[in-house]
């Protein structure tokens, strides 16, 4: 069954799942529970939004073959990107109280006043911010529940990247 899929259709369910956690973390987390994003919890919504772009213009473009190949490498790189500051994510949460590192200055502050390297230096490095645990569901913290979407993006773009597609009629 899963052979039948067109490559639009894989990547407009790669879209929409894009937009669906987006909207989750924008409009519940942010919107009604009032969750303000962390460092580490804005770049992991750089890397949805990047791949969700990537799935949007190959959905467009509609190429077989190759082309197809080339956009889902492409989304799985965005997706593999968001899983590994996820990770780091999970792993600052999981860290003894003690070693979590301090508080650091908030991202706009440092956008505006720190060089760009040293800023996107600081945001993946994470800091005492994202190592709190503010809302789970089913036991799993927000960076546990993105590192398991991103895991699965990256599961679909590798199928999508590999697999045999269907003669054409």
């Amino acid at each position: 069954m899963l052979h039948t899929l067109s490559p639009r259709l894989v990547f407009v369910g790669l879209v929409l799942l894009a937009i669906v956690s987006m909207l989750f973390a924008r409009v519940y987390l942010q919107g009604f529970l009032g969750l303000d994003a962390c460092p580490l919890c804005m770049t992991q919504r750089a890397f949805v939004v990047a791949w969700g772009v990537i799935a949007l213009v190959a959905a467009l473009h509609n190429s077989q073959g190759l082309g197809s190949r080339i956009y889902a490498t492409l989304c799985g790189i965005a997706a593999w990107g968001g899983a590994a500051v996820a990770a780091r994510h999970v792993w600052l949460q999981n860290l003894p109280e003690d070693l979590v590192p301090a508080c650091g200055p908030s991202l706009d502050y440092m956008l505006e006043n720190l060089p760009f390297e040293d800023t996107l230096s600081i945001v993946l490095a994470g800091d005492g911010n994202c190592a709190q645990v503010s809302w789970s569901l089913l036991g799993f913290s927000i960076p546990e529940q993105t590192l398991i979407i991103f895991c699965i993006t990256i599961v679909v773009c590798l199928w999508q990247a590999v697999r045999r597609y269907p003669a054409k009629p």
